[in-house]
């Protein structure tokens, strides 16, 4: 099997979408397909033994819809082609729909009524077939094959005002004035239709590209050349002609193109954009480097080992691509509504206008059109289908700008549900210390001890000599507790006491920022469990330093499952952070797995959430996103409905005949466009406010 993003062109809607789902999905050697309407992408697996992305593109096509398989074909630009094109029909059908407005107000006097209607029907006609030809095309191989979305809606309408508006023009007088019955023509209804959707269509495109914004700046670090050295020349070559073992020299303020390893030159590179720490890293032969960093300082030559896909950036685009392509559970619901919402605003729209037509008769004729019109008009299934997928798009691509990769929008989702966390302590509660390290350490006394002998003398000194361990000790946090009694006949207790804080020290130290990611969980409601395979003294230690009351020491990887199953067996939603394979079993286990970046493929693997760098404050950070984001998806889909659920009756006409009021086409078509737009735009809200 494999799996692939591929980009989907001509989707508009939710009904666009879900046709496109279940096209896919219909296809033999298919195994699932998960269509993202905002980014217009689609994440198919499949079986390429048994079917290609050409036949499924051959498929697409049939029903109106584009699959860029080429990867060669530039998508960004034919997107940008596409929107110029949107922006020139929204310009023409603005310029068109004033003129036929002020011929409908009769703002411009053009030799009387019947003249006016000719020529608005001329200005209406061209609207039709050059601004909202996509619409017809589109609905027209829908239905070809059965289905049906938006563009159906809006084709159905804007036809049935312009069918009825000429009909009134060379015939209206003879037909409704032999019944005595007044007529008009609805030539600006069908051209403000297109007008106002293509518009609200623009504006949308234009929100959405900043729910794109963290996929684009993710992949704009990647430089489009690199300095290939070739029989000791350096050349210019694209990025797309480096391979494994190529030499490639990179320079101060240049950012490194592929994966590789130094081998000639020194430098200090700045990771953040990959790792999170804000410090550049000093990089020497033999140090590896990674695309999309940038040279600080230095210039140096590295043999390229990972170029194209392979690369640890573009496995990151990869992750965030699918992440935000993936759908959460409420969207499913969504979806199987949308598959039904088209045909059922139509059996509306028909009911509507045999309602009118059994209260009036042949007089309320017009009236019935018009109300039948607007309901086809102002339903809006584009703000359901927008709702879920553009809030995750902003939600996932923020928590990949803060250094958390969330491998779907599931995970994203429980996590605002998780109420305790069980945590690794090495690696992941702090960091090894390799080699002589440490710093100052608090003042404990004015001793000196040699604590390989065990023997203590006087010196005016702060600084501990650990002898054992072959190392200087510079850093240990000490407090009163470890004051050393002066008498050598009792002070073997509390030499080793301090013996072991001192060894403590020597082996690890607590991450920064650890203290204060814990309390920041702790005062998220979260309970932390933490769990060691150290000693009970060590594993006290670093639970007391890190503020943990709940902790187990001497654990094997069984023991953490244990504990996971046990905390869910209680009612808790549990999420387990860790960094190695020993925590595989228990990240498999929670509800939510949390992989620290720098740890095992295995343990980022099973992950769902995976933290760049070492910094433990993501974590509160990425609960509180999640709880953000759930909340914006919610808020969406509540307007969405209501909208729906409102404005449908009183497009229909169901104050009519109490407060003589009803939504017009032209201003349903408004409605049904900002509708589209204050979704996307509230979306958007979550850069600020999480």
């Amino acid at each position: 099997m494999e799996k692939k993003t591929v980009a989907i062109l001509g989707m508009m809607c939710a009904g666009c979408s879900a046709n496109v789902e279940r096209k896919l999905n219909s296809i033999g050697g298919v195994a699932s397909a998960v269509v993202n309407l905002p980014a217009r992408t689609a994440l198919v697996e499949y079986d390429p033994k048994v079917v290609s992305l050409e036949q499924m593109k051959a498929q697409l096509d049939s029903i109106g819809y584009e699959m860029v398989v080429d990867d060669d074909r530039n998508v960004e630009a034919m997107e940008r082609r596409s929107y110029v094109l949107l922006r020139r029909r929204v310009l023409v059908s603005w310029l068109l729909a004033i003129a036929t407005m002020c011929l409908s107000m009769g703002w411009v006097d053009v030799g009387g009524s019947d003249a006016a209607n000719q020529l608005m029907l001329v200005l209406s006609l061209a609207n039709l077939l050059y601004c909202g030809r996509q619409f017809y095309a589109t609905a027209l191989r829908q239905a070809a094959h059965g289905a049906a979305g938006m563009d159906t809606l809006v084709a159905m309408s804007t036809c049935v005002s312009f069918a009825l508006s000429v009909f009134n023009t060379f015939w209206g007088e003879s037909f409704w004035g032999a019944h005595g019955i007044e007529w008009h023509t609805y030539y600006d209804a069908s051209v403000m239709i297109i007008t106002f959707v293509l518009t609200g269509r623009l504006i949308e495109e234009s929100a959405k590209k900043g729910t794109a914004s963290a996929i684009r700046s993710l992949m704009g670090l990647a430089p489009k050349t690199a300095h290939l050295v070739d029989g000791g020349e350096v050349v210019d070559a694209p990025l797309s002609a480096l391979q494994p073992g190529d030499t490639v020299e990179v320079r101060v303020g240049e950012k490194v193109p592929v994966d590789g390893t130094v081998v000639s030159g020194e430098a200090r590179i700045d990771e953040s954009m990959i790792s999170g720490e804000p410090e550049p890293v000093a990089k020497l032969k033999g140090s590896r480097v990674l695309a999309g960093t940038v040279v600080r300082e230095g210039t140096f030559r590295f043999k390229a080992e990972a170029v194209g896909s392979k690369t640890m950036l573009a496995g990151i685009i990869k992750m965030v691509q699918e992440a935000q392509g993936s759908k959460a559970p409420v969207q499913r619901v969504v979806d199987r509504i949308a598959l039904y919402f088209v045909p059922a605003v139509l059996a509306i729209s028909v009911l509507t206008f045999a309602l009118w037509l059994a209260i009036g008769g042949l007089a309320a004729m017009p009236h019935a059109v018009l109300s039948a019109v607007s309901v086809l008009v102002i339903a809006c299934p584009c703000a359901m289908g927008l709702a879920t997928p553009t809030a995750l798009m902003v939600g996932i691509g923020k928590a990949a700008k803060l250094g958390i990769l969330v491998k779907d929008a599931t995970a994203l989702e429980n996590l605002r549900k998780v109420d305790a966390m069980v945590i690794d302590k090495t690696g992941t509660l702090t960091l090894i210390n390799n080699g002589v390290g440490g710093a100052q350490s608090e003042e404990v006394g004015v001793k000196r001890y040699d604590l390989n002998l065990a023997q203590s003398e006087e010196v005016g000194v702060k600084r501990y000599d650990y002898l054992q361990g072959g190392g200087n000790v510079e850093s240990c946090q000490m407090d009163s507790s470890a004051q050393i009694p002066a008498s050598k006949t009792n002070h073997t207790s509390s030499l080793q006491t301090l013996n072991s804080k001192l060894n403590f020290e020597a082996k690890e130290s607590l991450k920064p920022h650890a203290r204060e990611a814990m309390d920041a969980l702790k005062a998220e409601g979260i309970e932390i469990y933490m769990m060691s395979g150290d000693t009970e003294e060590a594993a006290a230690y670093w639970a007391e330093k890190a503020g943990i009351s709940h902790w187990q020491s001497r654990v094997m990887p069984q023991d953490k499952e244990d504990l996971v199953r046990k905390l869910q067996a209680g009612g808790h939603r549990v999420a387990m952070v860790g960094d190695g394979i020993n925590d595989s079993q228990a990240l498999a286990a929670a509800d939510v797995s949390i992989a620290m970046g720098k740890g095992t493929d295995v343990a980022m693997d099973v992950a769902q959430v995976t933290l760049m760098g070492t910094d433990l404050r993501r974590i509160p950070d990425a609960i509180r996103l999640s709880r953000k984001t759930v909340g914006m998806i919610r808020q969406n889909l509540f307007w969405a409905f209501i909208y729906n659920v409102v404005c449908i009756p009183l497009a229909a006409g169901a104050l009519y005949g109490v407060a003589d009021f009803q939504i017009t086409p032209m201003w349903a078509s408004a409605l049904m466009a900002m509708s589209s737009v204050s979704v996307v735009l509230n979306s958007l809200r979550l850069k600020v406010v999480a």
